[in-house]
């Protein structure tokens, strides 16, 4: 019997995004991280949504990761 895992979903703002690809590269950044189940950015709304599970990976790592390929999420 699986146990459940209990998946989080955060909302972030994320600033520092000039167009499309951008959006498409911190989506396809974060998708990959382990721990990670789904994850949508939104360049026209400046944000992403990030459902993960916490026992795995936390926000903190989400927006450290971010912060690393340039972009501000809060």
């Amino acid at each position: 019997m699986h146990s459940v895992v209990n998946m989080e979903k955060i909302s972030l703002k994320i600033d520092g995004m000039h167009c499309g690809a951008c959006a498409a590269g911190i989506q396809m950044l974060v998708s990959q991280m382990d721990g990670v189940k789904s994850a949508f950015v939104d360049y026209e709304g400046k944000k992403g949504e990030v459902e993960f599970n916490p026992a795995k990976v936390n926000k903190d790592a989400i927006v450290k990761s971010i912060a690393e390929l340039g972009y501000t999420a809060f």
